[in-house]
């Protein structure tokens, strides 16, 4: 089985060393960079500025949530505490009363990872194609013939890199178109009861 493999690596390298034989020796070998996704969405201040709306978005209700978990926790405390001197009718209102408030806690929290989740993706997903669009755009400039993306190459020289490069055009730009900006969404008025 080895030996099956390791001719059949040994075929493909003969094709590929027979094909690089092929072109002329006067071809120039082809402009590649390396980008590091990852890198760009957590240091561009596109990325920077959209982790830190996100964050502003949802800090409201996470305040809320977790006032609302120590709420809970101090009921469950003082249920524990003075559950024994309690009469049976105020021991089950107690009870029913924190399990209502774990259902609900529990409701908001999962509620607000939900919509966490999907105002990030949708985010996210607009910044990919603004972070995609200028990686394009720099690699046309510069007369890139391919570039790849650091999370698919095993390895590759620094000198491939073109994230500082594709960073410092993403600076420029934020700095360039700073009255641009889109305005933070405004939650809806809450109907009145």
């Amino acid at each position: 089985m080895n030996r099956s493999i390791s001719s059949r690596v040994a075929i493909w390298v003969v094709a590929a060393v027979g094909a690089l034989a092929v072109v002329p020796a006067w071809a120039e070998p082809p402009k590649i960079g390396v980008v590091d996704p990852q890198r760009l969405l957590q240091e561009s201040p596109q990325g920077k500025e959209m982790f830190e709306a996100l964050r502003g978005e949802f800090a409201p209700r996470e305040r809320t949530l977790q006032a609302t978990g120590q709420a809970l926790k101090a009921k469950q405390d003082k249920l524990q505490k003075d559950g024994a001197t309690m009469t049976e009718d105020q021991r089950g209102r107690a009870e029913k009363e924190l399990r209502d408030g774990a259902r609900d806690f529990e409701r908001a929290r999962g509620e607000l990872q939900d919509d966490e989740t999907a105002r990030r993706n949708e985010l996210l997903s607009r910044l990919q194609r603004t972070l995609g669009e200028e990686v394009r755009t720099y690699a046309k400039a510069q007369n890139f013939d391919v570039v790849l993306s650091g999370e698919a190459v095993v390895y590759a020289a620094q000198a491939y890199d073109i994230t500082p490069a594709i960073l410092s055009a993403l600076q420029a730009r934020a700095a360039a178109a700073p009255a641009a900006k889109p305005a933070a969404p405004t939650p809806a008025p809450k109907p009145q009861q």
